[in-house]
C-alpha cells in the first residue's frame, strides 16, 4: 500500500467515525434530560494574562441523559485588559476542542488564553468540556434548542456572582448578556458548533474551523447566507482552516456554492498570500495550511488573526492593521518553534 493511499483511508476512517458519533449525539439528545446540578466555580489561577476560572456548570454539555460522560468542567479566561461595557453585553469566544482531548489540554496545547490575550479584544473565551479523550463529536445539551443560550447565561451569572471578586476590575456585573459572540472549534468539535449556529438561541456572529470541516457542511452554509451581505457586526462570517484530505473536500464544495449564492469568499491556497484586509473583509475565508492537524491552531497565530479581523469591539490599539493591504506576515509563536506542542 503507497504512502498516498495509506493518507486516503487514514482520512475515509476518521470521517466515518466523526459521522457516526453525530449520528449517534442526535438519537441521545432527544432522550428526557436529569435534573441540572447547582453552578459552582472549583478554581482559580491567575498570570501575567488575565484569570482562569473553572467552573462546573448546571448547563454544560454533559452530563446528559443517554451519555456515559459527566464531566460538567467549563474552563473561562478573562484577560487582565477586559472591561464591561456599560450596556452589559460581553463579547465571547466560545471554543469546542476535538476528539481524545479534554477542556485544560486544548487551554494549553492550543494556547487559546495567549491567543485571545494577544488579539487585545475586550472579550472572554470559555471553553466547555465535550466527550473526555473520546473519538467522538457529540455534545450533550448544546443537541437541544437553547442549548448554547442556556450555557452563556449560565457562565455569565456564575462569573458575576461568584467570580466577581477574584476578577477585580475585570469583573463580568450581575445581569449581563452575551454581546458579539465568535466560535471556534477544532477538528471533531466542528458539530458544536453547528449545533450552536443552528438552534443555540444566540446570535453568532463568526465561527473559525480549524481542520475541522468533516460535515454539517449544509448548516454552515445556511446560516452563512442568512447573514449574506449584512454589515461586519451582523453578518455571519466563516473562516475556514484545512491541511487537506476531507475537510479540504468539504471546504471546496461550500465555497462553491456560497459564492454561487453571491457570498463574499476569499481563498489562500498558500498560507500567508491574503492580506490583512482581504481576511477582514471577507465573509468567507478558505486557508490551506501546510502546518500539521494539531498545529493548526496556534503555530502561526491562526486563533488570534481570525480574532484581530473579527468584528469584535477593540479597547486597546493594536498595530495589526498598520500594514492591512499587503500579503500578511506570518509569525510563529515562539514556544511552537522551540517544540513542546
Amino acid at each position: 500500500m503507497s504512502l498516498l493511499s495509506r493518507r486516503q483511508l487514514l482520512t475515509m476512517l476518521t470521517a466515518s467515525a466523526v459521522v457516526l458519533g453525530t449520528r449517534m449525539s442526535v438519537a441521545h439528545a432527544q432522550e428526557p434530560q436529569a435534573p441540572a446540578a447547582q453552578s459552582r466555580i472549583r478554581a482559580v489561577s491567575r498570570d501575567a494574562r488575565g484569570v482562569t476560572i473553572e467552573m462546573e456548570l448546571a448547563h454544560a454539555p454533559f452530563p446528559c441523559a443517554g451519555y456515559a460522560y459527566k464531566d460538567a468542567t467549563v474552563i473561562a479566561f478573562v484577560p487582565n485588559h477586559f472591561r464591561a461595557s456599560h450596556d452589559l453585553r460581553v463579547s465571547m469566544l466560545v471554543h469546542f476542542h476535538g476528539h481524545t482531548s479534554t477542556a485544560p489540554t486544548a487551554m494549553a496545547v492550543h494556547e487559546l488564553r495567549e491567543q485571545l490575550y494577544e488579539s487585545k479584544q475586550n472579550a472572554i473565551l470559555l471553553v466547555p468540556q465535550g466527550p473526555v479523550l473520546s473519538a467522538d463529536s457529540s455534545c450533550g445539551k448544546l443537541e437541544e434548542n437553547l442549548g448554547l443560550a442556556r450555557l452563556l447565561e449560565d457562565a455569565l451569572h456564575t462569573l458575576s456572582s461568584e467570580g466577581r471578586a477574584a476578577l477585580g476590575t475585570s469583573g463580568i456585573k450581575p445581569g449581563s448578556q452575551p454581546g458579539t459572540v465568535c466560535i471556534s472549534a477544532h477538528s471533531g468539535g466542528y458539530h458544536a458548533a453547528a449545533q450552536c449556529v443552528s438552534k443555540g438561541g444566540v446570535p453568532v456572529t463568526e465561527v473559525y474551523l480549524f481542520d475541522a470541516l468533516y460535515a454539517d457542511t449544509s448548516v454552515f452554509r445556511d446560516w452563512v447566507i442568512a447573514g449574506r451581505g449584512q454589515s461586519a457586526k451582523s453578518r455571519h462570517k466563516l473562516v475556514l482552516y484545512t491541511t487537506g484530505g476531507t475537510t479540504e473536500v468539504e471546504s471546496h464544495r461550500l465555497l462553491a456554492e456560497l459564492s454561487q449564492a453571491g457570498v463574499r469568499t476569499a481563498i489562500e491556497e498558500h498560507e500567508g498570500t491574503l492580506s490583512r484586509a482581504e481576511l477582514t473583509l471577507a465573509e468567507v475565508v478558505l486557508i490551506r495550511t501546510q502546518l500539521s492537524h494539531g498545529a493548526v491552531t496556534h503555530e502561526l497565530n491562526g486563533l488570534r488573526d481570525c480574532l484581530y479581523a473579527s468584528a469584535m469591539p477593540r479597547r486597546l490599539r493594536t498595530s495589526w492593521f498598520d500594514t492591512k493591504n499587503a500579503a500578511r506576515p506570518l509569525e510563529r509563536r515562539q514556544t511552537s518553534a522551540q517544540g513542546g506542542r
